[in-house]
């Protein structure tokens, strides 16, 4: 079964880049048809979808974070990972790894501040 695992820093400074991994077991990530998603959840606030890699590499970023989001693969160690710029008080949210948005990780909370 496959099974998906969030970490990085908890605390990150404002104007500086977090950098999330996401390991994933279980499974591989370049199988056919699986899609691996960041998505995100400031407090008191929805589900924001940030991004994707697909099983051929192949990113894609929501438009609104496209300017300073970036998402990559190392298939060698079978993760991906998430890297967002100039972070502001206002990124501090649960940060989630999901595959095809139907499997999700536990979570792992950001915080920026100085």
């Amino acid at each position: 079964q496959v099974q998906l695992q969030e970490s990085g820093p908890g605390l990150v400074k404002p104007s500086q880049t977090l950098s999330l991994t996401c390991t994933v077991s279980g499974g591989s990530i370049t199988t056919n048809r699986y899609y691996w998603s960041w998505i995100r959840q400031p407090p008191g606030k929805g589900l924001e979808w940030m991004g994707a890699v697909a099983y051929s590499g192949n990113t894609y970023v929501s438009p609104s974070l496209k300017l300073r989001t970036s998402i990559s693969t190392d298939t060698s160690k079978n993760q991906f990972t998430l890297q967002l710029n100039s972070v502001t008080p206002e990124d501090t949210a649960m940060y989630y790894c999901a595959l095809n948005v139907l499997l999700w990780g536990q979570g792992t909370q950001v915080t920026v501040s100085s």
